[in-house]
């Protein structure tokens, strides 16, 4: 049997991600959300959602792009950070000591010491409710060249991202290789 939970924002896993933007003052700001994910193939778009009361919400307005860095599980302690105080009030970068760094194709910086980054050009936005989703068209992926396979594949656990389980905000590590995507399904 199963237990009923009602309708709440409860769904695992939950990625975590650092949204990067920049401010009306041009000041670089990252803040981590856990409300996001692939929602189309063609053109590669990624969506996330922020409530307006954020600083990031209108920088990306103004901006129209955003970047989203991957934080390994290293940075556990500054991503978690970035979702804690506002960047209205605070220099994150400056008071976690990590480097912001301008994207190449999109005006919004990125962490340089996440190991995994997504440039987002804005190409829609709406407003459910509490929340605005944003869909940002993935304009170049990033990933640090030691955790990239020789045959140019991501290394996940080299990448070493957490996810968390909002239930009880809690943060979890990547498992193990269980099977690969499109076969495993086919033996069936």
């Amino acid at each position: 049997m199963k237990k009923s939970f009602g309708a709440k924002t409860l769904i695992l896993p939950t990625p975590i991600w650092c949204v990067g933007s920049y401010d009306t003052k041009g000041s670089p700001n990252v803040m981590t959300i856990a409300w996001g994910g692939l929602c189309c193939s063609k053109p590669p778009c990624v969506t996330i959602s922020l409530r307006k009361a954020t600083h990031t919400y209108s920088s990306i307005i103004e901006r129209q792009a955003y970047t989203i860095s991957v934080p390994s599980v290293q940075y556990m302690k500054e991503a978690d950070y970035f979702g804690i105080v506002s960047g209205k009030n605070v220099d994150k970068f400056k008071e976690t000591g990590l480097t912001p760094v301008k994207s190449e194709h999109v005006d919004a910086p990125y962490v340089d010491e996440f190991p995994m980054i997504l440039e987002c050009k804005l190409i829609h936005h709406y407003e459910i409710g509490l929340h605005t989703q944003f869909i940002g068209e993935i304009i170049d992926v990033k990933i640090d060249e030691d955790m990239v396979s020789d045959k140019g594949e991501p290394l996940i656990k080299k990448i070493n991202p957490f996810v968390m389980n909002p239930g009880v905000s809690q943060y979890h590590s990547i498992g193990e290789f269980v099977g690969k995507a499109f076969e495993v399904g086919i033996k069936k």
